[in-house]
């Protein structure tokens, strides 16, 4: 039973942290920081696939959400307007000069990515996967990231991204594609 009790205040302490922070409590926004930097750090690696953007980015969108979080109106959870944040982060550097020059599909030596060779799907190991992730074009990571990681709906991704549902079930359909080709299992499924 205490179980219970710490969920039903951890939950109704993360509400009262919001309304704390978005009332200028710098503390309590530290808090709902460390409660969500790694998943927004991930997010963000994911979609960009470097770990020095992944940072810069993490950090952007956290100053974004205390500047933003007097508006903040609760609609969504937090967390899902927190990586809405995120995502556009991502897709403003995307589109800045310095972004069109950032994506690339490197492994942490810089070398480029080599997926030949690679386990198949069923064989593969998270990293495999991560890589082949990191590798897929940065429409169809998003979708993968956003729909297939992170479990939001087709509708809540395409909302996030900016683009039509059905786009972005294209671009999923497209990504598992490359996905498996990549992986070795062309044939499977």
């Amino acid at each position: 039973m205490p179980l219970v009790t710490n969920l039903a205040s951890d939950v109704e302490s993360g509400a009262e942290l919001v309304t704390r922070a978005s009332r200028g409590d710098e503390g309590a926004f530290e808090a709902l920081y460390r409660q969500h930097v790694g998943r927004v750090y991930g997010l963000c690696l994911r979609m960009t696939g470097q770990a020095e953007s992944a940072e810069d980015l993490t950090q952007d969108t956290f100053v974004s959400a205390w500047r933003s979080l007097p508006g903040y109106e609760g609609r969504s959870s937090f967390s899902t307007w927190l990586h809405r944040i995120a995502v556009n982060a991502v897709l403003a550097r995307r589109r800045s000069p310095q972004g069109r020059n950032e994506i690339s599909m490197t492994d942490d030596q810089g070398g480029q990515m080599d997926f030949e060779g690679e386990p198949a799907m069923d064989e593969a190991t998270p990293i495999d996967i991560e890589r082949a992730i990191a590798a897929l074009p940065p429409g169809a990571r998003d979708v993968v990231v956003l729909h297939g990681i992170y479990g939001y709906s087709h509708e809540e991704a395409a909302g996030m991204l900016g683009v039509a549902v059905g786009t972005c079930k294209a671009q999923l359909h497209r990504a598992r594609h490359l996905m498996r080709a990549r992986m070795g299992t062309e044939n499977a499924t």
